[in-house]
């Protein structure tokens, strides 16, 4: 999606929007989960458990990371993203920023990306590749453009590098590059790789609020499960978005555990 579509997908969502409802608010629920292609903490593969979690959170707008589409024997080659938004009866956009050739001639090729699920309509969606080091895996920052409501949000998911430090902060820069000038309400989640006392989060939270230390309580430590020590997962927002609660649901779905949000947006 190039910013022109953006904008003009925003535009056409203002025009059809009436006009009582651009100065009200609306509540909407949000998660952040690295599902680790649905491999949970006794080392099972089972999607189940994480559409569970996804369910029981109340969530109508999800980030994941993490997430294959055809990719290997280690998901029985399942088109997670269609599995999981047929299941749960929610919209969604997936971003491949693995795309390999099929394993066998004739097969679908092999993706492993991020996934945004929503309840509410999806307008438009871009996906960029972020700063790639040689030897690192390449990452990538899937923003969306969601109707809640009448009120649009810009919901951008993301999962960064865990090698190197360098690459990382390059890959802080460019999210900060793509989503600095968003004129609708802006919600960055995904799995940052990185602590609240690190450049990297300190970057971005320059830019946009951290929903932990705001709602949440406790350390909001996400990894590893099922004894997490580091916070790495989050839920970071512009002014346009008011958090009322924030929580770590108990899942043993994957390695991490999920952040879920509640959010008045105007």
């Amino acid at each position: 999606m190039r910013r022109s579509g953006i904008i003009a997908a925003l535009a056409l969502l203002m025009a059809v929007t009436p006009l009582t409802a651009q100065a009200t608010s609306t509540t909407v629920k949000t998660l952040t989960f690295n599902i680790h292609h649905g491999a949970g903490v006794d080392g099972k593969l089972d999607l189940e458990r994480v559409a569970q979690t996804i369910e029981a959170s109340g969530a109508g707008v999800v980030g994941l990371q993490e997430v294959d589409k055809y990719f290997d024997a280690r998901s029985n080659w399942v088109d997670q993203p269609a599995w999981l938004a047929a299941r749960l009866k929610m919209n969604y956009v997936f971003a491949a920023n693995l795309d390999w050739d099929p394993a066998e001639p004739g097969k679908p090729r092999r993706q492993y990306g991020t996934l945004v699920l929503s309840k509410y309509p999806i307008v438009d969606s871009r996906n960029s590749l972020l700063p790639l080091h040689a030897g690192s895996e390449q990452r990538g920052l899937l923003e969306t453009l969601i109707d809640v409501n009448g009120t649009p949000l810009r919901f951008a998911d993301t999962h960064l590098t865990t090698i190197n430090d360098g690459e990382r902060i390059e890959q802080v820069n460019a999210v900060v590059a793509l989503l600095e000038d968003a004129p609708e309400a802006t919600l960055l989640v995904g799995d940052l790789n990185a602590v609240p006392t690190s450049a990297e989060v300190k970057t971005l939270t320059t830019h946009w609020t951290d929903t932990w230390p705001e709602k949440g309580l406790g350390l909001g430590l996400t990894s590893p499960v099922p004894l997490p020590t580091k916070r790495i997962d989050y839920q970071l927002h512009s002014p346009q978005l008011v958090p009322t609660a924030a929580s770590i649901p108990l899942s043993f779905a994957s390695d991490h555990l999920p952040v879920a949000a509640t959010y008045s947006l105007s």
